[in-house]
C-alpha cells in the first residue's frame, strides 16, 4: 500500500507516517529502484499498519513518543518487566493528574456554589483568579 493509504489505516494524516518516521518509529521502505526520475513509490504493508496503530494506542495511554520508541524495542525482545514498570509509572501519573484534577474540580465547584448564594461584593469566582 501507498503512504497514503498507511495513513488512512492508521487514522492519521500522511505528514504523521512522515513524522514518526524521521523520530524512528516507523521504518521508511526504500523505493523501488528502475522507475524513472523521482524513483518508485514506497510500499507498506500489515506490519506498518500494525505498528502505526501500536503508537497510536500507545499514545491514546499517554505515553510520549520516546517512550513509544522504547516499547516498541521493548516488543521486539519481549521486554516484560521493563514494560510493565513504564505502564506502572504511567499509571502514577495519570493518577496523580486525576487527584489534582478533582481537586480543581472541587475548587470550582464550590467557588460556583458561593457565586449562587452570595449577596453583595465580588464575585467569589473571579476573586479566586485575582489572587
Amino acid at each position: 500500500m501507498t503512504i497514503a493509504n498507511l495513513a488512512r489505516a492508521g487514522g492519521v494524516g500522511v505528514e504523521t507516517v512522515r513524522y514518526y518516521q524521521r523520530r524512528g518509529l516507523l521504518p521508511e521502505p526504500p523505493r523501488p529502484e528502475g522507475s524513472g526520475l523521482g524513483g518508485g513509490v514506497r510500499r507498506y504493508g500489515e506490519d506498518e499498519v500494525r505498528r502505526l496503530r501500536f503508537i497510536r494506542s500507545a499514545q491514546a495511554a499517554g505515553f510520549t513518543l520516546e517512550e513509544i520508541g522504547e516499547l516498541l524495542e521493548l516488543h521486539a525482545a519481549d521486554g516484560r518487566p521493563r514494560a510493565r514498570e513504564m505502564a506502572q509509572a504511567r499509571i502514577a501519573a495519570l493518577d496523580a493528574k486525576i487527584a489534582e484534577l478533582a481537586a480543581a474540580r472541587a475548587a470550582l465547584s464550590r467557588l460556583a456554589s458561593q457565586c449562587a448564594h452570595g449577596g453583595e461584593g465580588p464575585c467569589p469566582i473571579l476573586a479566586a483568579f485575582d489572587d
